[in-house]
């Protein structure tokens, strides 16, 4: 079980920066981007920013064109899964002094949406990026993973275990090195707790989708066998661990790691889980963060609500 409490941190300077999204138009054969997406920025019932992205059609599955035919951009019609997400949140119950945040990709079709884009304490999420921090400095290092890592490593994600999270937070050079690789993974609005205070490294629920993506996606600075490594691990969660966004799962396919931390300065709860799922017949990849919870059985409700509801928004027109 997670029993890492706060005990208080330093004061440092802020590194967070302004998200910024941008708008991108594609069009047929004069120009795509680079990764195929488009985003577009929605404002939420309360004001919060999200966006949300959907991949348009492959050029190459348009008819050929002759010489002769115009080259214009051609409108395609697009789902507004960020203003989807927005409406599908509503119906979300939070208490006064808790808030919470969510982000899903659609892994089949490439679609995501982010609801919300405050930063959270980690809790035991960060175990994750710990793992996948170490992996990468094993990967640079050309070398595999020792004995002894893979027996903290096997503790820290299916049980939770703190002392084995504190030996690895350690080993990858706490929080300058956890900084360091999540700079390469593309996470731009995490930051690293205070010494050994891991569970209160601060990120977003956009960083986790960020962090999703390479945990479980090929475009990844993390290899094939160290991806398959993690996702393993992420899939034989002990038994009482098995809540949070896998609430939204409609069988067995999941692989997941939760995090759970009463603040000792306020006795609230902070309760996070991230994942993949599958439901519907796709496979979704989810990160829920929430704190202020008045009780540990309240927030685990609460992120299973948020990723039910956020998983409404992209199945509501799935077949469209």
């Amino acid at each position: 079980m997670d029993r890492h409490r706060a005990r208080g941190r330093r004061a440092r300077p802020s590194r967070r920066k302004p998200l910024l999204y941008i708008a991108v138009a594609s069009a047929v054969l004069v120009g795509v981007t680079a990764a195929g997406t488009v985003y577009m920025k929605a404002q939420a019932h309360d004001g919060t920013a999200v966006v949300s992205s959907a991949a348009p059609a492959s050029p190459s599955s348009s008819p050929a064109m002759s010489e002769e035919a115009s080259v214009e951009p051609v409108a395609e019609p697009s789902v507004d899964r960020a203003a989807l997400l927005a409406k599908a949140l509503r119906s979300v119950k939070v208490a006064a002094d808790a808030k919470t945040s969510v982000a899903v990709l659609d892994v089949d079709s490439g679609e995501s949406a982010a609801y919300g884009d405050a930063a959270f304490d980690t809790a035991s999420i960060v175990k994750v990026n710990i793992l996948a921090a170490l992996l990468l400095q094993a990967q640079d290092a050309d070398r595999h993973l020792t004995a002894r890592e893979k027996t903290y490593a096997t503790a820290m994600i299916e049980h939770s275990d703190n002392a084995s999270a504190t030996a690895l937070w350690a080993a990858i050079g706490r929080a300058d090195g956890l900084d360091a690789a999540n700079k390469r993974f593309g996470l731009t609005h995490t930051q690293g707790g205070d010494g050994e205070l891991w569970g209160l490294t601060q990120t977003t629920a956009s960083d986790q989708l960020t962090l999703l993506r390479q945990v479980f996606g090929e475009d990844s600075k993390l290899s094939g066998t160290s991806r398959s490594y993690l996702q393993g691990l992420m899939g034989e969660i002990e038994t009482d661990q098995r809540w949070g966004v896998s609430a939204a799962a409609d069988g067995s396919r999941w692989a997941l790691k939760n995090g759970w931390l009463a603040r000792s300065t306020t006795g609230l709860w902070d309760i996070n889980s991230i994942g993949r799922i599958s439901a519907d017949g796709h496979d979704y990849l989810v990160a829920a963060l929430s704190n202020g919870n008045s009780t540990q059985a309240k927030g685990i409700s609460l992120v299973e609500a948020v990723s039910k509801a956020a998983l409404s928004a992209f199945q509501d027109s799935a077949e469209d």
